[in-house]
């Protein structure tokens, strides 16, 4: 006689070690499924942080034309905040909104043709910077210098792709640059900004965390 079949049990994780917030040992219960109404929430409201961020421009006077922007600073919080899969849906929603003409890059631009510009790969390049950061922050915790370090990391990471993005379009829409010319125009000009950024963001990680999971607990 067959016995009832037992439900599939629900895989769990324990976090102790990814919050150092709470001292406490607790196990979250993360299910293999559809995003839940708070998830979709969550990334409306990342996709939204990116867009204005992306509108608070400083003009750069460089040959690349990469202006100054706040979008390093939302990437990095929103991985930290949200973990890699969280993260990547929200980057991947604000992507997608700007190649489908929605006008939420820099400069209240929108259109695939920002993307596949010369530019468009430090945009694409925020991808590895999620997953750096998202990835530390679920498997490291969310300290201040582990945060500092994977968005170092993921930053790093992004200006490798950006920069080889550059080089290979600008030098098939122009004349010809050289890596070190393109590091001179699209990276070393945006180090200390960036470093700022960085810095604001893992902060506000630490400000922000704790209250995030206390609304997702409620």
């Amino acid at each position: 006689m067959r016995g009832k079949r037992q439900p599939k049990s629900k895989k769990t994780v324990d976090i102790s070690r990814a919050d150092p917030y709470n001292g406490e040992r607790k196990e979250v219960t993360f299910l293999r499924s559809d995003f839940s109404a708070r998830d979709l929430a969550y990334v409306a409201m990342g996709a939204a942080l990116m867009a204005l961020c992306a509108w608070l421009v400083v003009p750069a006077p460089l040959p690349s034309g990469v202006p100054f922007t706040m979008q390093t600073f939302a990437v990095c919080l929103l991985a930290a905040l949200y973990g890699w899969r969280l993260g990547l849906w929200t980057l991947g929603c604000y992507l997608l909104l700007g190649t489908a003409g929605a006008p939420v890059f820099a400069g209240f631009q929108g259109g695939a043709g920002v993307l596949l510009g010369p530019t468009g790969g430090y945009l694409l390049g925020f991808v590895f910077t999620a997953l750096a950061v998202g990835l530390a922050a679920d498997r490291l915790g969310r300290s201040l210098p582990v945060l500092l370090c994977a968005m170092a990391l993921g930053i790093v990471l992004c200006y490798a792709f950006g920069t080889a993005w550059f080089v290979l379009v600008y030098s098939r829409g122009s004349e010809p640059v050289g890596v070190g010319t393109a590091l001179g125009w699209c990276v070393l000009p945006y180090l200390l900004p960036d470093a700022v950024k960085l810095s604001l963001a893992a902060l506000l990680t630490g400000r922000l965390y704790p209250v995030l999971r206390k609304g997702a607990r409620s």
